[in-house]
């Protein structure tokens, strides 16, 4: 039988707020704990610390989250953390998930934001509660790709290339020039390991080639492992194995393009487990399969850094994940939530996945179609990308002043939910559409905004002719080429 043990008084989930009588859904929370957590008293403590610190309810689930699912239904949460054992967590517990947080209402989007709060052990999990509990503004980053070389976001920054072997570079200081280096290949490992232990980011990215075993340095130069929760390095060519050194500073990890690295794999003993615990990955976002199309962990990537003032970690991921859900349900509504089928060999699977489309769509999908391919990478990426950590926690990159040049603001008057988006004489649209960042994976990003609250029954009122995509929790405009100087406003309706 399900247990509900309430921390403090459940906060009702409909309420009505402001000076204008619009009525919204409140930003509430709820912790959802394994029987195994409920009967551990070091982990339960990991939930209700988590469970007071947001005012929440705790619910107990026997097997899977979904267990909860009525509810989660009966509280309609804003944001849900899941407590659970790194034994109990693998690439379906994560699908699951992501087909979960779809099925409150009736519509296609996600209806919360969720993260997995977890660890090698209750002390590591309590860590990742506790060192999410103060925001984070990102000053300093550590990388292993070269999307993010402009190092505009970071006071100090330090990479080693994956797309030029051996090439390597940093900033010292906000305002100061890239310097770029040469290593052989033989250095590539050690020369990320020093430039890690030296600038003690606050972020670490990555986008090479893992398992749930490693982390390799592009052009598999070496490997990152796990070992007792904690990462070491094993040089390819020596055969040397080297602990990292790590500060006890709280970090934010996004493996962006790596295969599997999410997927706890159901053991403590694992990447994802040692990045949170040796490392001190307050936050993780990771693949928990073999990646090959990149729209889900490139596509957060790039709404965060294209909305730094605006967007935590959290939002982006949200935000990315839902564009991906429109974008997908119009090709094929059908198939929104059919599970993908994931093979043994990346051959075998895509035709799989193709074959399918084909049957749906009537037609036969084309390897050689930039939007077939899209349409099966959309469908293999959508339900595969983890978050591990606090979904209401506040982390944030720096932006640039010069490239703030749109402002974004809402208000209610009765029924009615005005947006009004105010741009600078210096606004760029092909920035706010990303900025061609990383084109190959993900396109041009529609104009996109988080409510600051939860609306009722949100739609256009009529007359507006925006192409929109809309619920509860936010719009994003396909229509929206703003020029400079500029005010537009958009009107919803709300109950």
């Amino acid at each position: 039988m399900r247990k509900i043990y309430t921390i403090l008084m459940a906060v009702v989930a409909l309420m009505f707020v402001g000076c204008n009588n619009a009525t919204l859904l409140e930003n509430n929370y709820l912790v959802l704990a394994s029987e195994d957590v409920a009967g551990d008293a070091e982990w339960m403590a990991v939930a209700e610390s988590l469970a007071a610190k947001h005012n929440a309810t705790i619910v107990t689930f026997a097997t899977a989250p979904a267990d909860a699912m009525e509810t989660l239904r009966a509280e309609n949460p804003r944001y849900v953390a899941i407590v659970d054992k790194p034994e109990n967590i693998g690439r379906d517990y994560v699908i699951d998930l992501h087909l979960m947080c779809r099925d409150v209402d009736e519509d296609i989007y996600a209806d919360f934001l969720w993260g997995i709060i977890t660890g090698y052990d209750a002390a590591a999990a309590q860590r990742m509660v506790d060192n999410s509990t103060e925001p984070l503004v990102i000053k300093d980053a550590v990388a292993t790709i070269m999307e993010l070389n402009s190092a505009k976001w970071f006071d100090n920054y330090a990479w080693v290339d994956d797309h030029t072997r051996g090439l390597w570079g940093y900033k010292n200081g906000r305002d100061a020039e890239i310097v770029t280096g040469m290593v052989e290949k033989e250095e590539v490992l050690g020369k990320f390991q020093e430039l890690y232990e030296a600038y003690d980011p606050d972020l670490v990215v990555t986008a090479a080639h893992a398992t749930q075993q490693n982390l390799e340095m592009p052009y598999s130069l070496g490997h990152l492992r796990p070992r007792d929760g904690k990462l070491y390095t094993q040089n390819i060519f020596t055969g040397e194995e080297r602990n990292i050194v790590e500060s006890g500073k709280r970090r934010v990890y996004t493996a962006v393009g790596n295969c599997l690295i999410g997927d706890m794999n159901n053991t403590k003993e694992s990447m994802a487990a040692a990045w949170m615990n040796g490392s001190n990955a307050a936050t993780m976002i990771g693949y928990v399969v073999t990646t090959w199309h990149g729209r889900n962990g490139w596509g957060a990537l790039k709404y965060w850094v294209t909305n730094p003032f605006r967007y935590t970690l959290a939002e982006a991921v949200y935000m990315n994940q839902q564009d991906l859900l429109h974008q997908q349900y119009a090709w094929y509504p059908t198939l929104i939530d059919e599970k993908y089928t994931f093979c043994e060999g990346f051959w075998q699977e895509l035709e799989s996945t193709r074959n399918r489309l084909s049957e749906t769509l009537g037609r036969e999908l084309s390897y050689e179609s930039a939007e077939d391919w899209d349409m099966m990478g959309f469908w293999h990426d959508r339900d595969v990308l983890v978050y591990y950590g606090d979904p209401m926690w506040s982390v944030m990159l720096q932006g640039v002043e010069s490239e703030r040049d749109y402002t974004v603001e809402s208000r209610t008057e009765g029924k009615r939910y005005i947006i009004t988006i105010t741009t600078a004489e210096n606004f760029s649209l092909e920035r706010m559409k990303g900025d061609k960042f990383k084109q190959e994976h993900v396109l041009d990003l529609p104009f996109n905004y988080f409510f600051p609250e939860r609306l009722v029954n949100p739609r256009l009122a009529e007359g507006e002719e925006w192409d929109v995509a809309l619920d509860e929790n936010f719009i994003l405009v396909y229509n929206a080429d703003f020029a400079p100087s500029s005010t537009y406003e958009i009107i919803l309706d709300v109950e």
